[in-house]
């Protein structure tokens, strides 16, 4: 792995759309880019045991999961010719409807995108270790499988 700037992945609570939008806006400068793909990971307000997931409290160690991260990042810059990536990941509690996981890929030609943005969210779903309280609307919550 390269000694490259690591960068930043987790934010406080959800994604913010605004956040999205913006970030997409900014690329419209980089000429050189031919395809974007986006991944949205969105809390689901899934039914277990007859209740209802409110919310997931996203938890991490921390640096393992940054470095984590950086390996995928780094990866994916090898194995795919990508212009941009960009990986943001929810802490702290995101409710039901609100986006947990933004991957953001660019390329100068849209099947790299789709392979590149495919092979980064398996990656993090394998490999980082965050983890998932999904609670239910009274409070009691459930540790989230990773499917």
């Amino acid at each position: 792995m390269s000694e490259k700037k690591k960068h930043k992945v987790f934010v406080n609570g959800a994604v913010n759309p605004q956040f999205i939008a913006d970030s997409i806006a900014k690329h419209s400068s980089k000429l050189n880019i031919g395809a974007h793909n986006i991944f949205l990971g969105q809390v689901r307000a899934d039914e277990i045991n007859g209740k209802t997931v409110q919310s997931i409290d996203y938890s991490a160690y921390d640096e393992m999961a940054e470095e984590k991260f950086h390996e995928i990042r780094e990866t994916a810059f090898e194995k795919f010719n990508l212009t941009c990536l960009h990986i943001y990941h929810s802490k702290g509690i995101v409710r039901a409807g609100e986006i947990s996981l933004f991957v953001f890929v660019s390329s100068k030609h849209r099947d790299i995108v789709f392979d590149a943005c495919h092979w980064i969210v398996e990656e993090i779903k394998a490999n980082v270790p965050i983890f998932g309280k999904e609670i239910f609307e009274d409070q009691n919550y459930v540790w989230k499988q990773n499917l």
